[in-house]
């Protein structure tokens, strides 16, 4: 028997709301993986780290919080909430992935980099729990964290990748450039992760009985803000050189915003260390951390091109028809 392919075409409009839907989801998916690293700041300056003692869990045999001799409520509903909010970051990767796989042509990036998310989101649940069983250990804290920001990243790129064609990155800057960029990322990084040691040092464990890690704070946040000066030396560096060799105005706009977002984030260290660590801006610096991080992936996205969207509405895996032969 003859086989027959036969492409499956998608109604116009099914492709363009699909394709705005996608971008919508992606936003929304930025918003909550930064959002919860928030929560998370919120559940350690308000000493609620163990308010839900176990895992999954909140008390032993119920979900949900319930009177507790050795928990205050207050404490186990903002955990709950934290909790709760993991779920809400899970529906949205779930969203993303349906989305991205309705998509006509199906793009394996920009699936691949859906299902990214979701595994984060998973991964992200089993850390919390060990962070919670292990009774708030600071590194298990600093790891959750930097996944957290970790998935900030992709959820960037993700944004990105639905605006994009699928062709190898073209640089749009000199290789000694994208080799800059490479490692102030390798920098942010070693940021990121030294605002962890400060954190562990300090007094907001997420519970007031919680070791903190053995090292002197103010050492630390010179660590910290160290690596921030250096952070931005190479940014103005990479100012300097975009503006003499690029007239890209994306690319300019990323980052003046990105300039922007570090010297205020730098400030807020900077008062937040001064005042004592307040609450508040503990958890706007966490904020700040964020947006950080969004910044300087959309910077890096603007410097690389993959070419226009795919068209939309054909798809790419055809349909096989096995038909009959008809005789006479």
């Amino acid at each position: 028997m003859p086989s027959y392919h036969r492409a499956v075409s998608v109604p116009p409009w099914f492709t363009t709301r699909l394709l705005a839907l996608q971008r919508a989801i992606a936003v929304a998916l930025v918003i909550a993986q930064g959002g919860i690293a928030v929560t998370g700041s919120v559940v350690r300056v308000t000493g609620s780290g163990l308010g839900c003692p176990t895992w999954p869990q909140c008390v032993a045999g119920s979900l949900t919080p319930v009177a507790h001799p050795e928990v205050g409520p207050l404490h186990q509903w903002v955990e709950f909430g934290n909790r709760t909010l993991t779920g809400v970051v899970g529906v949205i990767a779930g969203l993303i992935v349906v989305a991205a796989w309705l998509g006509r042509p199906r793009r394996r990036r920009v699936l691949g980099l859906a299902l990214v998310q979701l595994g984060g989101v998973a991964l992200q649940a089993v850390i919390g729990g060990i962070t919670v069983l292990t009774g708030l250990l600071w590194w298990t804290v600093s790891v959750h964290f930097l996944v957290s920001m970790g998935l900030v990243w992709m959820a960037v790129l993700l944004h990105r990748s639905l605006a994009e064609g699928d062709e190898p990155a073209d640089t749009l800057l000199p290789r000694p450039l994208m080799a800059l960029q490479v490692l102030q990322g390798v920098v942010l990084g070693f940021l990121l992760l030294a605002g962890t040691f400060v954190t562990a040092a300090g007094p907001h464990a997420g519970d007031s009985d919680t070791p903190r890690l053995a090292l002197p704070v103010d050492n630390l946040a010179q660590v910290h803000a160290d690596l921030l000066f250096l952070f931005l030396g190479m940014l103005t560096a990479l100012g300097f050189a975009i503006r003499a060799l690029s007239e890209d105005t994306v690319l300019r706009r990323r980052f003046r915003v990105l300039v922007a977002v570090v010297l205020s984030q730098g400030a807020l260290g900077m008062v937040q260390y001064w005042t004592g660590v307040p609450e508040v801006l503990v958890s706007l610096h966490v904020l700040g951390a964020g947006a950080v991080v969004v910044a300087t992936a959309a910077l890096w996205v603007a410097s690389r091109s993959r070419g226009p969207v795919p068209s939309q509405g054909v798809d790419d895996v055809h349909e096989r028809l096995d038909l009959a032969e008809q005789t006479a």
